[in-house]
């Protein structure tokens, strides 16, 4: 078998399976112990978060509030519960299980921060240009990204349409330099994924939880599943034959 020409680096052929936020059903989102779950049940890889604290250490967690109620832009690194990892951990992690890494940075601001830059630098530092791609809703985070480091793939994350007279996901896509498109899975049909082929464009969605989903994202030709179940998302092996 041969590694599909649409996948970034050494990964399995076939749909690209990344665990939402690890394996949220089994351990608490955003933890090393979820991702390592994720990794077990036969996924290639994780998606995550990252969240600056207020002393500029990045951190992996969803919400920008932990939940006792804290933000985490107003906490130091000694402040933060162990349970929730720096990027540099996860980093590690990945480099030491090759999984595969899709790193949404999280909006807070009008203005990208300097989460960019650390983010990018610390995927370089650990050697692992080539097994991620950086993900946001923000094309102003995306822009610094591809300022900052073009080699690190970008993904732009959607949830809903966007359209003054025609689509501007395709014309923000193609300034931003993205090698894919991450809509909401309600969100695909044939025209978006001819589209996408046509640009060159991978299309990785997310969540991904329903059996009948797999089957319908699969048939479309998408190139990544991001879910909560494994189970779930390994049945896309078997109905794409791979």
């Amino acid at each position: 078998m041969t590694t599909s020409p649409l996948l970034p680096g050494p990964l399995l052929p076939g749909t690209l399976l990344l665990g939402h936020r690890g394996s949220p059903r089994v351990h608490r989102e955003n933890t090393l112990a979820s991702f390592q779950a994720a990794i077990d049940s036969g996924l290639d890889g994780v998606e995550l978060d990252v969240r600056r604290l207020a002393d500029g250490h990045l951190v992996i967690h969803h919400d920008l509030k932990l939940p006792d109620g804290r933000a985490l832009n107003e906490l130091i690194a000694q402040d933060v519960p162990q349970d929730v990892p720096t990027l540099d951990a996860l980093l590690a992690w990945a480099a030491d299980t090759g999984a595969y890494l899709n790193v949404e940075i999280k909006f807070e601001g009008a203005r990208p921060d300097d989460r960019v830059a650390g983010t990018l630098k610390a995927v370089r530092a650990h050697g692992l240009g080539d097994r991620v791609i950086v993900s946001s809703f923000s094309p102003l985070i995306l822009k610094a990204a591809r300022d900052l480091d073009p080699g690190i793939e970008r993904g732009f994350l959607y949830h809903r349409t966007y359209r003054i007279g025609v689509d501007l996901v395709p014309v923000v896509a193609r300034r931003l330099g993205v090698a894919a498109l991450h809509p909401h899975h309600s969100l695909i049909d044939a025209p978006l994924m001819e589209t996408a082929r046509r640009e060159g464009w991978r299309v990785n969605t997310w969540t991904v939880n329903d059996p009948a989903d797999v089957v319908r994202l699969t048939a479309l030709g998408v190139n990544g599943l991001i879910g909560d179940l494994p189970d779930v998302l390994l049945t896309a092996r078997s109905t794409s034959g791979s």
